[in-house]
């Protein structure tokens, strides 16, 4: 076979390195320590992406960050409860000196699920749900423009659920706050 014919044949990709690359972009994900965020975050990292997390728990979050270094991982984290304003604030203060200024990719992942029936659910609960699943993210969207602004471009991803699509019985008011992130259009 000649190398003409070899440039149409069918590329292998089986590292990272040679699929694309988010050297230099700045990525945060909220409640990056367990589950979906954590492997968002490592994904992200072997991409190239300088990547900030955070989590309400602090010593989940060190095992995540010493984790994550010994894998040669870019990753900082901050403690923050999502749910609380001015925490959201602070982060996205911190999260602004870190990277300069600028941020490319923001992914809403932090999550609470309460599991009762509908009848069953009192107004703290669905507070803790609404704040956590939709206000949080939709507030950290805001305040990040700024830095999407400054970046040139930017991205962001709500993390959503299953039960934001259908109906779960003892998962329906957690499926509405994950229906949100359906409808939201930030921009």
């Amino acid at each position: 076979m000649n190398n003409n014919n070899m440039a149409h044949e069918p590329k292998n990709y089986t590292s990272h390195e040679m699929r694309w690359s988010l050297e230099g972009k700045t990525a945060l994900v909220t409640g990056g320590s367990r589950g979906i965020g954590h492997a968002i975050v490592e994904e992200l990292a072997k991409f190239g992406a300088i990547v900030h997390t955070c989590c309400g728990k602090e010593n989940e979050l060190e095992k995540c960050l010493e984790e994550w270094k010994k894998k040669g991982f870019k990753v900082t984290g901050s403690v923050c409860d999502v749910s609380l304003r001015d925490q959201r604030e602070k982060l996205i203060e911190h999260v602004s000196s870190i990277f300069q200024g600028k941020l490319n990719i923001l992914v809403n992942n932090a999550g609470v699920l309460i599991r009762k029936k509908s009848i069953e659910f009192n107004d703290e609960d669905i507070s803790t749900l609404l704040g956590t699943n939709f206000v949080s993210g939709f507030h950290i969207s805001q305040l990040s423009h700024p830095l999407f602004k400054a970046s040139g471009n930017g991205s962001i991803v709500f993390i959503s659920s299953i039960a934001g699509a259908m109906a779960i019985s003892d998962c329906a008011i957690y499926g509405a706050t994950k229906g949100t992130h359906v409808q939201i259009n930030i921009y």
